[in-house]
C-alpha cells in the first residue's frame, strides 16, 4: 500500500476553527482542514506554511503539534502531522477548495469531515472539555 505524507492545519482565530470543503477528486465535497503534501527537503512546519500560502494565499505561524494522525484509506495509508495554527497576513482566499467555514466547537460535527480528520477532530473536542472541566480557558489557541 503506498504511503502518504501531508501537514494539516487547524487555523484557530478566538474559539473558531477553519474547516475547508474539497473542490476535486476522489474526496470532493468533504471536509478536511486545509494542507498538503511535504516536498522533499521540506520540514512539516515549512511545508504547512508554503501550502497554505499556496492554496489560501494566507501567511500563517504554525505554534504546535497536536498529533500525528495515521489512517488507511482503501488505495493508500495517510500520515498527517497536524499543527495549530494562526493567520499573520491574508484573507484566506479559496484557490482549490469548493467551501470554507469557521466553527465553533458545539458546530465541529456540523459537517461531513474525511475520516482522518475527524480523528484529530475528537482529539480537539475532548481537549476542549478537559480544559473547560478544570475551569481553563476553552480559547482554542491555548490548545
Amino acid at each position: 500500500m503506498k504511503n502518504v505524507k501531508v501537514v494539516a492545519a487547524i487555523i484557530v482565530n478566538n474559539d473558531k476553527i477553519f474547516a475547508t470543503q474539497r473542490g476535486y477528486g476522489e474526496f470532493k465535497d468533504w471536509w478536511e482542514f486545509p494542507g498538503g503534501k511535504i516536498e522533499k527537503g521540506e520540514t512539516p512546519e515549512q511545508a504547512l506554511i508554503r501550502e497554505i500560502q499556496e492554496e489560501l494565499e494566507t501567511k500563517i505561524n504554525v505554534k504546535e503539534k497536536i498529533d500525528t494522525v495515521e489512517y488507511d484509506y482503501p488505495n493508500f495509508h495517510l500520515s498527517m502531522d497536524c499543527f495549530i495554527c494562526n493567520i499573520i497576513e491574508g484573507k484566506l482566499i479559496l484557490k482549490e477548495h469548493e467551501s470554507a467555514k469557521w466553527l465553533s466547537n458545539k458546530e465541529l460535527d456540523s459537517v461531513d469531515w474525511l475520516p482522518a480528520d475527524k480523528i484529530i477532530i475528537e482529539k480537539i473536542k475532548k481537549k476542549y472539555l478537559i480544559e473547560k472541566a478544570k475551569g481553563v480557558s476553552t480559547k482554542y489557541n491555548k490548545l
